[in-house]
């Protein structure tokens, strides 16, 4: 017997509970660069650690840089009740992300947060954009 099959495989329905469930509380570097490549962005994408030193000098296109200290029901009003969140940190290493996301739903707000955050979008090979997000500069508030 393998390390692999030394426990026992859950049943399918087990394993569509299971992954289901987590694809309702994540998405990753490749399906938001796809989203961002297509123009079908139907959420927010907030940068959700860092100075606004290290925000200007490398994040997600199109992030919003909005420290998760910093999200409170005030903040969020900015945005329609249904607005979905994604939000992503530095990567693997930090919980940034999962602060974010328990933070707003919280808030009663929707939220996925992106796996592999700023590192696993360096690991992808996929651009970056350097400044203030031009759609928004003042939400860069670190």
């Amino acid at each position: 017997m393998s390390f692999v099959s030394e426990y026992p495989v859950a049943a399918s329905e087990v394993a569509v509970e299971h992954f289901g469930r987590r694809l309702t509380l994540e998405t990753d570097c490749a399906d938001v660069a796809a989203c961002l490549a297509s123009g079908d962005v139907d959420f927010v994408l907030l940068h959700v650690v860092g100075s606004p030193e290290a925000y200007a000098k490398r994040h997600v296109p199109g992030a919003l840089h909005l420290p998760h200290r910093l999200i409170t029901e005030q903040r969020m009003a900015e945005w329609p009740a249904e607005t979905l969140f994604v939000v992503c940190c530095a990567g693997p290493h930090c919980n940034g992300a999962d602060q974010a996301a328990l933070k707003l739903a919280r808030l009663g707000r929707k939220v996925k947060l992106m796996i592999g955050g700023i590192t696993g979008w360096a690991d992808e090979g996929l651009a970056f954009e350097t400044g203030v997000n031009a759609v928004s500069p003042d939400r860069s508030i670190g």
